[in-house]
């Protein structure tokens, strides 16, 4: 149908959301939870072939499909992106050549040739990140001078040094620990095919003089970069006695955080390091530790999509508490998810977040299904609003926890991060290893929107000193054109979408001039067919308008964000509508949506969650369908 005819059919919007919400019900668990599945880019599958190569323990069918799903989605200019129809990524591309040669694909074989061409054109692996360089050193294809220095004893750094495992993000500090043990025993992979891959360098790895950049450019860049020729200097002096020191307080850490079957951080690269660190310092083949952690790795495989991939982790507390909410919307009942995620919520330990907030109550959920050290507050907010808007009396106590919580990880600068307080030294940046950008954990607006709408929904008045404290930081923090940035969205839609819901919620007049000019962002960026669209190049400044389609999750967040403005019947607010209700769907009764519209990390890693064209789209037509029933037009609810 298109959007001409979804306009004038009055039936029409009611068909599509009873065979939405159909959809979604459908795929609803037997105990009350919703998971889909979660993409990354060509790295996450091509990481998981180099691990069992790395280890010699090789799954060829799994690989196969790995290889077939890594395969299918490179692109025209021959390598591989970062996100569905993005530039070509030098770091995807070579872990995305390297496992492809691995499982046994003829470099002479055409999509081989083509991404061989790419790579060299562009300058070779010697161009690629900082993880992409410690991964082909572990495989002994360039010298470990072609990655900073990274002493484990950072490990035993007091809590004063500039640079200490707290001072960095969770994801990170995960991720650091095992490698750190890597970079001083500095094994090399089993490789039992001893591939290599020296064809792809412009430049033989031994001969290349200079490996590490300034990653910003800034003055703090060039000191940091004198100060690894000194740490290489210094490196092979350190005394016996304080390297096995360091080496065991990083392996202490990490192992007290393996999080069982799911996984240190519950996250792909934590838990590869970690068995690859269990396996460098000597432990046994059936080590309890050691073999959970391999299992933790193998359930992220997924049949996804018609592939079979490997996702980065999984979201099924996240997908819950969203697709609740759409849910509740369109009028069905959710208490058996209500109850699934009750029982989730962390009660009882205290995780790394209690470094500098050791006096607050643990009451968090955390993303995945299991990370008791790592709740997430974005997660926390959404699963308290849901249980709020379920039953608030039933559910009285574990949405109180949560907003003490929530309200105890409010960050100095008034906002929230996501997992830490005050993860904002900004200097860290600097150090060649951050040449990702994705070192810390920052207070962002839409994490910190999220947070307002969840203590506004339940009863915070909009002169508590946390929710003032709250929107001040978003006014602060509102881009120049009237948007906002969209950290774990793409990208100012998903940001300017956040806040607005947080300031209706806050009871903030919706006609004061900040606010207008966010609506008239909106208004101005929706594309011709009705639809909003950005893409994940919009995290390059010089690229921030770029569109390349409209998409029904990105329109379904337009939409709700103009509703919750008070733009009910405004014409861009029937035509984005519209542009849902025309939309196609797949067989499953999700609207088609291959765009990624969702990040890791901004420029570095995107994700697609799989559940964002099931949930958001619902969740806006059976909003507008209400609010046009009722007499108020004002959202009732924080999200």
């Amino acid at each position: 149908m298109n959007i001409d005819v979804a306009l004038n059919d009055p039936g029409h919007l009611d068909r599509v959301i009873a065979e939405a919400t159909a959809a979604l019900k459908k795929r609803k668990r037997a105990d009350g939870h919703w998971v889909f599945d979660l993409e990354a880019d060509a790295t996450i599958p091509a990481e998981y072939i180099m691990l069992n190569h790395y280890l010699d323990e090789l799954e060829p069918a799994v690989e196969a499909e790995l290889a077939d799903y890594i395969r299918s989605i490179q692109e025209e200019h021959g390598g591989w992106p970062l996100f569905h129809r993005g530039d070509f990524d030098m770091s995807a591309t070579v872990k995305a050549y390297y496992a492809l040669k691995l499982v046994g694909d003829d470099i002479d074989a055409p999509h081989m040739q083509r991404a061989r061409e790419a790579v060299l054109a562009r300058g070779g692996p010697e161009k690629a990140n900082v993880f992409t360089r410690y991964a082909l050193a572990l495989f002994g294809e360039v010298p470990w001078r072609a990655v900073p220095v990274m002493p484990v004893e950072l490990m035993l750094a007091p809590e004063w040094f500039p640079i200490t495992i707290f001072r960095i993000s969770y994801w990170s500090r995960t991720v650091v620990a095992p490698l750190l043990i890597l970079a001083a025993l500095k094994p090399l992979a089993k490789n039992p095919r001893r591939v290599r891959i020296q064809e792809l360098f412009v430049t033989p790895p031994l001969k290349v003089k200079r490996w590490l950049h300034n990653p910003t450019g800034h003055w703090g860049g060039t000191f940091f970069l004198t100060l690894d020729k000194v740490l290489r200097w210094i490196e092979p002096h350190v005394p016996t006695a304080m390297r096995k020191r360091a080496i065991d307080k990083a392996l202490a850490f990490f192992t007290e955080r393996l999080n069982g079957e799911d996984g240190l951080g519950a996250i792909f690269p934590a838990m590869a390091n970690s068995v690859m660190a269990m396996e460098a310092l000597g432990f046994a083949k059936d080590d309890p530790a050691l073999v959970t952690a391999k299992k933790s790795i193998k359930l992220l495989l997924t049949p996804g999509e018609g592939k079979k991939f490997c996702q980065p982790c999984v979201s099924p507390i996240w997908d819950t508490g969203l697709a609740a909410l759409a849910m509740m919307d369109a009028g069905e009942s959710v208490e058996d998810s209500c109850a699934w995620l009750k029982d989730k919520q962390i009660l009882d330990l205290e995780g790394d977040w209690a470094e500098k907030r050791p006096h607050v109550r643990p009451g968090g959920w955390a993303f995945q299904y299991n990370n008791a050290y790592y709740p997430d507050v974005d997660d926390t907010a959404v699963v308290g609003m849901a249980l709020h808007r379920a039953d608030p009396g039933k559910y009285a106590e574990p949405i109180a926890r949560a907003a003490e919580w929530v309200e105890g990880m409010q960050s100095t600068n008034g906002g929230w991060g996501a997992f830490d307080v005050d993860n904002a030294d900004a200097y860290l940046n600097h150090i060649p290893f951050a040449d990702h950008g994705a070192l810390l954990d920052p207070p962002t607006a839409d994490v910190s929107a999220r947070c307002i709408s969840f203590l506004a929904q339940i009863g915070y008045e909009r002169t508590h000193p946390a929710v003032t404290r709250g929107i001040d930081y978003l006014k602060k923090d509102q881009e120049a054109d009237g948007s906002w940035f969209g950290r774990w969205g793409t990208n100012y839609i998903y940001g300017t979408w956040s806040v607005l819901n947080a300031l209706n919620a806050a009871g903030e007049d919706m006609k004061q001039t900040y606010i207008r000019r966010a609506v008239e962002w909106l208004i101005a960026h929706q594309n011709s067919d009705g639809g909003w669209g950005e893409d994940g190049a919009t995290y390059w400044k010089e690229r921030r308008y770029e569109r390349k389609a409209s998409t029904p999750s990105q329109t379904a967040w337009a939409v709700l964000g103009l509703m919750a403005a008070g733009e009910v019947d405004h014409p861009a607010v029937k035509r984005g509508v519209a542009f849902i209700t025309a939309a196609p769907r797949d067989a499953d009764g999700r609207w088609s949506e291959p765009w990624f519209t969702a990040v890791g990390f901004p420029r570095v890693f995107y994700l697609r969650y799989h559940g964002y064209a099931a949930i958001f789209p619902l969740q806006a037509l059976a909003r507008y369908r209400d609010l046009k029933a009722s007499n108020t037009k004002r959202v009732r609810y924080g999200m």
